[in-house]
């Protein structure tokens, strides 16, 4: 199952698992028939089935989204070696520390709502048939240092353009690794069909519009005094890449 692809339920109770799946990031699969209110044996076979579809998957009793972002690459480095790989719940904490440092040393006002948007709803995946999300990350020795993050709407007259984020913390830029997710996120999209990429970054933020100028990005539009930082009017650059 892949984002552009809905879920189909072969009854009303396979869809009250998944979505309280969906809902919640992972599930205990012991709890979870009392909880959606389903005999064991029904519970045991909607589940099969749901995990036979590529739509739930298990690892040591805990029940988590199962969506195939691609492969996990590794790239050595002078002093470290970086992961990039799909983000998974476990990641939760230092995704969303990240973004906050991130954002602490620059102004990214739509990286700031991701971090409390991910605080609000407890979960790092979301599929559902009204919007989905979908992050990678870069790690070195298991904790999360960067990340790429696309945010992906499920109606129709939008459904082809995503809007992408990205981020490394101060220790770790300078190497190459926004570059990296970056680019990984512009795959992921191309390859799943989406048309253009789009971001909306602050104009004090000359570094965020810096680098993405460098990557073939585009500014489309300028909205005036569209933010409030610091008790100044700022102007927002919205910037998109044609895929």
């Amino acid at each position: 199952m892949d984002a552009r692809e809905q879920p189909a339920f072969d009854s009303d109770a396979s869809r009250r698992i998944y979505e309280y799946v969906e809902r919640h990031g992972t599930a205990e699969r012991r709890k979870l028939p009392d909880i959606v209110s389903l005999p064991s044996e029904e519970f045991r076979t909607c589940l099969e089935q749901l995990k036979s579809d590529g739509y739930l998957e298990e690892e040591g009793g805990t029940l988590r989204i199962a969506l195939e972002f691609g492969a996990v690459e590794k790239y050595a480095l002078d002093e470290f070696t970086v992961t990039v790989r799909p983000a998974r719940q476990r990641d939760f904490d230092g995704l969303v520390e990240t973004i906050r440092d991130v954002t602490a040393e620059e102004t990214y006002v739509v990286a700031e709502t991701i971090a409390e948007q991910l605080l609000y709803e407890t979960a790092v995946t979301r599929h559902n048939a009204v919007q989905s999300r979908r992050f990678f990350v870069a790690t070195v020795d298991g904790d999360v240092i960067g990340w790429t993050h696309l945010d992906l709407q499920q109606v129709d007259p939008v459904r082809e353009v995503a809007r992408q984020t990205v981020g490394v913390r101060d220790t770790y830029q300078g190497y190459g690794i926004g570059s990296t997710l970056l680019q990984r996120g512009v795959e992921w999209a191309e390859a799943n069909g989406y048309r253009k990429l789009y971001n909306s970054i602050p104009v004090v933020n000359e570094t965020a519009l810096e680098f993405l100028t460098a990557h073939g990005w585009n500014t489309e539009a300028i909205r005036k005094d569209h933010y409030t930082i610091n008790g100044e009017y700022v102007d927002e650059v919205m910037m998109a890449y044609e895929l």
